[in-house]
């Protein structure tokens, strides 16, 4: 694989403003009261801001902006992506309607093989400030992967121990929910959308439903168990893909004053987990 060490420390800035119907648009996909307007952007809603804006002729076939070495990310050749995870904390509010700028860093970039064969891992930091003052630190984890096996290897049946939860919310997550997440964050990567395209290129199941978007149901778990609370910090991983049309379980156990987080598919399957205080 190619040494991309050369890369690490690249930068760029970009501005945006927190208006508020983005806001409204998740409120609605989270089956929340739409006719009230927050005056603060709520935990994970930053992610509805910044968005990509490549042209569509700079876009690549799965869906994503070309990796030509012309943008912040290096000219990775493995085809696939996937958000693996991040690490978050929240410094100060961001009020509807203040200027926000966003500094995001290339922390790191760390190959590796896996079972699946190479893989690579890149880090960026985002710092964001709403109205000159820092809101929000966020360390983003991405893996880009081979292309999938013509035969994906089925994996083995494999006995889970349920975890004990005090609270578990069900959901069905389907392609509409998925669609209109994709058009809050104007995410055209076909894996959340095309099915054909999810199964056939890159070898999944069916319809994938977005790490981000699990995230933002687990963290929206949290705090409809405790409205009144003001999260510092958030930390999520992936840990295996969720594919649409079937049950999810969103599950939360507290820890004190802050709590563990994680979704389990129809077969008891841990698929991301998550950590909020």
């Amino acid at each position: 694989m190619d040494d991309y060490s050369a890369w690490v420390g690249r930068s760029e800035t970009r501005a945006d403003v927190a208006t508020a119907a983005p806001l409204a648009g998740l409120a609605a996909l989270l089956d929340h009261d739409t006719t009230a307007a927050p005056d603060i952007v709520p935990p994970l809603g930053h992610w509805l801001y910044f968005l990509p804006t490549a042209p569509q002729s700079m876009m690549g076939a799965d869906g994503h902006p070309r990796r030509d070495g012309s943008g912040l990310l290096p000219p990775v050749p493995l085809p696939r992506r996937m958000w693996a995870g991040g690490r978050i904390e929240f410094l100060s509010p961001i009020a509807v309607g203040a200027a926000l700028t966003r500094l995001t860093t290339i922390d790191a970039i760390k190959p590796k093989r896996g079972a699946s064969g190479d893989l690579l891992f890149v880090t960026l930091r985002h710092d964001i400030a709403a109205d000159g003052v820092a809101a929000i630190r966020e360390e983003q984890d991405i893996v880009f992967r081979e292309p999938a096996p013509a035969t994906p290897a089925t994996a083995p049946a494999i006995a889970i121990e349920a975890e004990a939860a005090d609270a578990v919310r069900s959901i069905s997550p389907g392609p509409m929910l998925l669609f209109r997440y994709s058009a809050l964050t104007f995410n055209a990567h076909r894996i959340h959308y095309d099915r054909d395209y999810a199964r056939d290129v890159e070898g999944y199941a069916g319809l994938v439903v977005h790490g981000p978007l699990i995230a933002t149901l687990l963290m929206d778990h949290f705090l409809r168990t405790a409205p009144r609370a003001s999260p510092r910090h958030f930390s999520f991983r992936a840990e295996a893909p969720l594919i649409d049309g079937a049950p999810v379980d969103l599950c939360l156990a507290h820890d004190g004053d802050a709590a563990r987080l994680w979704a389990r598919d129809a077969a008891g399957r841990r698929t991301m987990r998550a950590d909020v205080a």
